[in-house]
């Protein structure tokens, strides 16, 4: 309770003092907090600097720097890049260039993280770590778009053996269509066959019972009359 007590009455001391300082002091206060990682209490006082003026190239960067210790990336993203332009030393702008560029590669946005570091060693050649993050990223990029074309390749793969299976599906369900109607059509042409064959049959059949007929009409008779009664 004490201590959150004291804390408040630094807050408050801060904020009444602050009025009067000018963007140097709370730029100078504000680091004094961030050593102690203090990090949301420095921003305040860089923000209060940036207010004062907002063409200070150092509390541009000091606030880039307590935004990107809270995960506030994008935030720090803007005032790195304010710094950046703002900044006449070389050494101080090529700070504020690579920082950007960590922001990008910890998003894996290696694209951007490669032109930020380029531009930090453009400003400063000698930023060991400008240049060793710079091909960090050439390799992670490549990778990444390595394994961005296989994924595509695989995914086109598995397109064209989708597109296989369905055509293999349908020729399968066009052959079996075919037969089916083929055996339809031999089946009606069995019978129809089996019709002109009973047909055939059955006239011919008439036709012998006609010659039996004709024949039996044409001999002589032999019935005798009957006796009278």
């Amino acid at each position: 309770m004490i201590k959150r007590l004291y804390i408040i009455i630094c807050l408050l001391l801060m904020f009444v003092g602050t009025n009067a300082q000018t963007s140097n002091q709370l730029i100078r206060e504000g680091n004094r907090l961030f050593s102690s990682k203090n990090y949301a209490q420095s921003e305040i006082l860089y923000r209060k600097a940036v207010d004062k003026d907002g063409n200070n190239a150092i509390a541009n960067y000091n606030l880039g720097r307590s935004l990107q210790a809270q995960k506030k990336n994008e935030e720090a993203k803007k005032f790195y890049g304010n710094a950046a332009k703002l900044e006449k030393d070389p050494v101080r702008q090529s700070s504020s260039y690579n920082n950007l560029g960590t922001i990008y590669q910890d998003e894996q946005d290696y694209t951007k993280a490669i032109e930020a570091y380029k531009s930090a060693l453009r400003s400063n050649s000698n930023h060991k770590n400008a240049r060793y993050n710079l091909e960090l990223c050439k390799r992670k990029l490549k990778q990444q778009q390595q394994n961005q074309q296989s994924s595509n390749n695989d995914k086109n793969k598995s397109d064209k053996d989708k597109d296989k299976k369905k055509n293999q599906s349908q020729n399968q369900n066009q052959k079996n269509n075919n037969q089916k109607n083929k055996q339809q059509k031999d089946n009606q042409g069995m019978s129809k066959d089996n019709a002109e064959q009973l047909l055939n049959a059955v006239k011919q059949q008439e036709k012998e019972t006609q010659e039996r007929l004709s024949r039996v009409m044409r001999q002589p008779s032999d019935k005798k009359l009957d006796k009278n009664w």
